[in-house]
């Protein structure tokens, strides 16, 4: 085994030195302020620890990625700073986009309006109330081309919240994009696309789970094709975390989600190493930072060891789960809220030692409204704080080799493993959904969590233990109510100016797509909002012939 350490060590400094041609490491040098060299990685000393180091670690950018899944991960490139965002009419996002673009973002990531998400234009009465208050609203091909305006879309990735009607927005992007000269094939970014977790957690759902499913391998096929660089889906244990699971469950649970959609897309015809390389992953981060920690290198070694031993993927860019990472939502507090910057800060840096590629940093305000543009700032500069002051991006994997991180992690794998060998033996993740398994699991831990707050087992500081008299602040975003009206009209007068008659037609030919099981309805979506077909129209056209879901 000592010679598979050296070969793999070889192995890892050939990759590095391809790595620096196209991504040059961000110093000649790396030293910390005392003036003392840092290693762009450090390993066991003694020659007795490799062969467990082989099985368990393994180098940076090697299987099974434990360590990481680039092989000099931080030295040459910092993790996306992708700041969601969104929030009344398309034009009030840009101007949010565009500002921080200009604060140093280096990705975009939009969140959607609840009507968008499932499926209802602006003017259905079951969107009444809600236009533009928890994201932005988007109607029509016009929405998103004012939504993206001046923004390069050759430059800038996009990552898009949205699942249910996710084929369609994915269609309106790589329409804005062709409007502004850039190919489907050059545009980057990510769909959520992950309805599994919309049964288990969220409620943004439109289709039973089978049509849904057939959407979903709908796009891993047409994307593999003609849009080959945009992530097909974000396989999301964020909002099974909001929803009150442990770790433990996020990481269980999301992977089971993840091996439902590898298995559907193999048993839609598609080889694993078709589509395996886009799938991207979406973790939360709490406050344990130790245990945050261990649970994305965790989540990576399992992922690797699926991939291999259970699909027999070859491709090393199936092997790697890629992932983006949000703070917990569900950690903020209403009370003294400025306390939310410090929370943001351990969680980001715990995304940071774990590897993430991308990440959110939640705003100071937001158990009580949407961000306002001082608090987006600040959760940006916590993320650049990190980067470039800390010193943690200089070393890969500095966690590595710590007793606790390490016992931990495996710890963590141990149990994660228990709960798929427990999915797997009730029929896989779409039947322990539809029997409610994993949405009670979800319930009780979250209960057990309630309790230990109620009882004071657990401190959060400011809610249940060093609490003061505060107002609750007034300087809070306010969405204002004339823009439901606006946005009402703006479809309204997107309706009279388009081709009636193609759309008309249109929208017959996706019907009729729909009907047939074997066809992929991607090409007719995006000649639907092509022609100026909104989201509800084409929605509600999916919802004639697939039905709707009411709850298991």
């Amino acid at each position: 085994m000592g010679n598979d350490f050296n070969t793999a060590q070889k192995q890892w400094q050939e990759k590095m030195k391809k790595t620096q041609v196209r991504f040059p490491e961000r110093k000649e040098t790396f030293v910390n302020k005392s003036d003392l060299e840092i290693d762009p990685m450090y390993l066991p000393q003694h020659e007795a620890l490799h062969d467990e180091y082989m099985e368990k670690l393994g180098f940076p950018g090697q299987y099974p990625y434990t360590r990481g899944i680039q092989p000099g991960m931080y030295r040459s490139r910092f993790w996306t700073m992708r700041q969601y965002a969104g929030f009344g009419s398309a034009k009030e996002t840009n101007q949010r986009f565009r500002y921080l673009l200009d604060q140093g973002q280096t990705g975009l990531s939009v969140a959607f309006d609840l009507p968008t998400q499932i499926g209802y234009d602006s003017d259905d009465p079951m969107a009444e109330g809600e236009v533009g208050k928890v994201g932005v609203a988007i109607d029509s091909l016009e929405d998103m081309e004012i939504l993206l305006d001046l923004i390069p879309l050759d430059k800038v990735s996009t990552s898009m919240t949205i699942n249910a009607p996710a084929s369609v927005l994915l269609c309106m992007y790589i329409a804005v994009a062709e409007k502004q000269g850039v190919p489907k094939e050059n545009i980057t970014g990510t769909i959520q696309n992950d309805i599994l977790k919309e049964y288990i957690a969220r409620g943004t759902y439109i289709y039973p789970p089978k049509p849904s499913m057939r959407l979903i391998t709908n796009i891993f096929e047409y994307c593999a094709e003609d849009v080959p660089k945009f992530n097909t889906i974000s396989i999301s244990g964020y909002h099974i975390r909001e929803a009150g699971s442990t770790a433990v469950q996020e990481v269980a649970f999301t992977l089971a989600n993840g091996m439902a959609y590898v298995d559907a897309a193999i048993e839609s015809g598609l080889k694993v190493d078709q589509f395996a390389p886009r799938l991207a992953f979406f973790f939360n981060a709490h406050n344990n930072f130790f245990e945050e920690a261990a649970k994305f290198r965790a989540a990576r070694r399992i992922w690797a060891h699926l991939m291999k031993e259970k699909y027999g993927a070859e491709n090393e860019k199936s092997l790697r789960l890629r992932f983006h990472t949000q703070t917990g939502g569900s950690t903020l507090t209403a009370q003294q809220p400025d306390n939310n910057i410090v929370r943001v800060a351990l969680q980001a840096l715990s995304a940071v030692m774990g590897g993430t590629q991308s990440l959110h940093t939640n705003s100071r305000d937001e158990a009580l409204a949407l961000p306002t543009e001082e608090s987006a700032r600040i959760a940006l500069r916590t993320q650049q704080i990190i980067a470039h002051e800390s010193g943690v991006a200089d070393t890969v994997d500095p966690l590595a080799g710590s007793y606790y991180v390490e016992e931990m992690t495996d710890r963590i794998e141990q149990e994660v493993w228990s709960y798929l060998d427990r999915i797997e033996e009730m029929g896989g993740a779409v039947q322990a959904v539809e029997d409610g398994y994993m949405q009670r699991e979800i319930h009780q831990a979250a209960y057990e969590a309630q309790k230990k707050i109620e009882s004071k087992d657990d401190i959060i500081v400011g809610l249940n233990e060093f609490q003061i008299d505060e107002e609750l602040n007034a300087d809070l975003l306010k969405v204002d109510e004339q823009l439901e009206k606006d946005q009402v009209k703006q479809v309204q007068q997107a309706r009279e100016k388009r081709n009636q008659a193609v759309v008309d037609d249109i929208l017959n030919q996706l019907r009729e797509a729909a009907k047939n099981p074997e066809t992929n309805v991607m090409p007719y979506i995006l000649e639907s909002v092509k022609a100026y077909a909104t989201v509800g129209e084409i929605c509600n056209i999916l919802r004639d012939e697939f039905g709707e879901y009411t709850g298991a």
